[in-house]
């Protein structure tokens, strides 16, 4: 008996260890994803592939290192459209595929005599390109260029408005001519030429072509995509890529639901939407989901944030290491924070932006210091100060505004309009629903700021700047406007054929001036050209600046302490190599060759690719007025 209960134990026990393993195997086999196959992808990533033997051993990969990012290129769009009001300077477009096309379209819009419009000499047939931008938005508005056909007897665009017509993507095809793709767009709107006066001969290439500010309204959305390697191209790795962003970026539906920005679509593709924070920031959005972890155990994690904190407080590598803490998410503040108290502006510089976009407000301070004192790193300043929604990124966004730099006074404006484009202090006024004119109290020199990319508006910083005396100039082909040597009011009149004559007389405040002009229908066009005019021909006391923005690219002096002491080098701050959008000229396209330094900063812009004939004639102008 003893000798059967001791066999039935040692049965037992036998069974019961033999069931423990199997178990435990059952727990490893559990998918990562219920809809992965059973059988693992080749290229699917393991563990141990990564180096995760120990979960103290640090060696993590990012998803940088295995996709590639796609959707950043320019969609060219095209069309063909009517521009009307101009002075005699239109004509009757000869027979063309372009005409074809306009007279298709006028009589799909039901149009009453198409070609007789298109004889009037104050039409003219031109040709609209656009560049779509990348993450554009349903709705969002971009820059237009209108042209004239080389063969067009029309003589000048000045004072004209683009019909509404609409643009889509083209295409040459061998033996079937010009095709036309989706429609992605519509455009309307006055046309800018040229803010330049001289002899009509060496103007007749300039007015032949212009641009309207904000003219296109996109009819389509364009997101990004993420594209893994081949060698690491499988379901499971697309959707461990997918919840990698998705855990640290997400939005909210209308019904308050989380949803990940990040969504598998393939085995390769993972389609992203950008988060509203780096709305106008989207190459450091890209920048830091290159930097996210693939795969990450928490104590690896940790023992990374104290190299991360060492790595902060070296300048040489405070721009990386910030980006990967701002990977790491709301863990990473504590090490953010303490990078501030570096003596080293550059290392506080990086600390603050990654704070910004974490939404903590500890680095305003410092950033509004950067923008102030640093040519090189003011443009990243800025965009992120636009991004922390705090009181005091508005109160020191208001106090940049009273500096002698035109770039940083109109850079922390736009910043500021972004941050709060309701912001009372802004005092902004529509004018006809076509552009902005904001007076804005300010100390420090006087000045007018133009647009000449993106949005049509006129910022005065002093709000009581008055035009000086004896006054004489126009606003469009129609408006004058005449002040005596030494009067205190100024004479606003309109004349023009099928036009009633109108006359108003005001102060000789700019802000009065300008009301006075749209009033009797003005665009911004020419009230561009108007206080161009005023200010070669000296009656403007202030300065006048057009599309004074900080830029990327440029040089600042690094100092480091060595052992050999205090160190120097010149170097640059990477940012993506591309432009924050709030900050972007005409899409990085139009940036500017020049080494033209800003009046009040010392530095150099780095050279970009060589420009097309419009887009050097518009550099041409803007260091022109730069200059004056």
């Amino acid at each position: 008996m003893q000798k059967f209960l001791i066999l039935t134990v040692a049965i037992v026990v036998i069974g019961i260890g033999c069931k423990v393993p199997t178990m435990e195997m059952a727990l490893f086999k559990i998918p990562f994803v219920d809809s992965e196959p059973a059988e693992p992808d080749k290229n699917d990533i393991n563990d141990d592939d990564l180096g995760f033997e120990s979960e103290t051993k640090v060696d993590t990969p990012f998803i940088g290192d295995m996709t590639t990012i796609a959707g950043l290129n320019m969609i060219t769009l095209e069309g063909v459209g009517l521009v009307t009001g101009l002075n005699n300077t239109g004509g009757d477009p000869p027979p063309s595929r372009y005409r074809s096309t306009l007279l298709d379209n006028m009589r799909k819009r039901k149009v009453t005599n198409p070609n007789a419009i298109l004889q009037s000499p104050s039409t003219a047939l031109v040709i609209v390109r656009a560049y779509l931008p990348p993450l554009v938005r349903k709705g969002d508005k971009f820059d237009l260029e209108v042209r004239l056909p080389g063969n067009s007897e029309a003589t000048s665009l000045n004072g004209g408005w683009l019909m509404e017509c609409y643009l889509s993507e083209q295409a040459i095809v061998p033996g079937r001519g010009v095709l036309e793709g989706h429609v992605f767009a519509k455009a309307k709107g006055p046309i800018l030429v040229t803010y330049r006066e001289g002899k009509a001969e060496d103007q007749a290439g300039l007015v032949r072509r212009g641009r309207v500010l904000g003219g296109g309204l996109s009819l389509k959305e364009r997101n990004l995509a993420i594209y893994l390697r081949n060698e690491y191209r499988s379901i499971r790795n697309s959707k461990r890529v997918a919840s990698r962003i998705g855990s640290r970026f997400h939005a909210y539906n209308p019904y308050g639901r989380k949803e990940p920005l990040a969504d598998p679509k393939t085995d390769q593709k993972v389609e992203l939407k950008i988060a509203p924070t780096y709305r106008e920031n989207f190459p450091r959005y890209l920048q830091v989901i290159r930097k996210i972890a693939f795969r990450e155990t928490s104590v690896a994690q940790r023992i990374r944030l104290e190299q991360l904190k060492d790595r902060m407080n070296n300048p040489r590598e405070s721009e990386q290491a910030s980006l990967e803490l701002e990977a790491i998410g709301k863990d990473a503040i504590p090490v953010l924070k303490s990078a501030l108290q570096n003596k080293n502006l550059e290392c506080r510089f990086h600390a603050s932006l990654a704070l910004a976009y974490l939404g903590e407000s500890d680095g305003v301070d410092h950033l509004a210091e950067a923008a102030r004192v640093e040519p090189a790193f003011r443009v990243y300043a800025l965009a992120a100060l636009s991004a922390v929604e705090d009181a005091q990124a508005s109160v020191r966004l208001r106090e940049l505004l009273n500096v002698n730099s035109p770039e940083t006074r109109y850079g922390a404006f736009r910043a500021l309009s972004t941050l709060d484009r309701f912001d009372p202090y802004l005092n902004g006024k529509s004018m006809n629903d076509e552009f902005m004119l904001h007076q804005l109290e300010t100390e420090g020199d006087s000045m007018v700021h133009l647009t000449n990319r993106k949005k049509a508006e006129v910022v005065l910083f002093g709000a009581n700047q008055q035009f000086r005396t004896p006054l004489a100039i126009r606003a469009g082909n129609h408006i004058l406007i005449n002040a005596e040597e030494g009067s205190e009011r100024a004479i606003v009149s309109r004349y023009g054929v099928g036009l009633s004559d109108r006359r108003q007389e005001v102060s000789l405040k700019i802000a009065d001036v300008i009301q006075a002009a749209v009033d009797m229908g003005a665009s911004y066009p020419d009230i561009a050209q108007m206080i161009m005019q005023a200010h070669r021909q000296e009656n403007i006391e202030g300065h006048v600046a057009v599309d004074a923005l900080p830029r990327i690219g440029r040089t600042f002096v690094r100092t480091s302490q060595g052992i050999e002491g205090v160190s120097e080098e010149r170097s640059r701050i990477s940012g993506g190599g591309i432009s924050p959008t709030l900050f972007d000229v005409g899409n990085d396209r139009h940036e500017s060759s020049d080494s033209t330094r800003d009046k009040n900063d010392d530095t150099v812009s780095s050279p970009t690719k060589e420009l097309s004939e419009t887009e050097r004639i518009d550099a041409e102008i803007s260091d022109l007025l730069r200059s004056n």
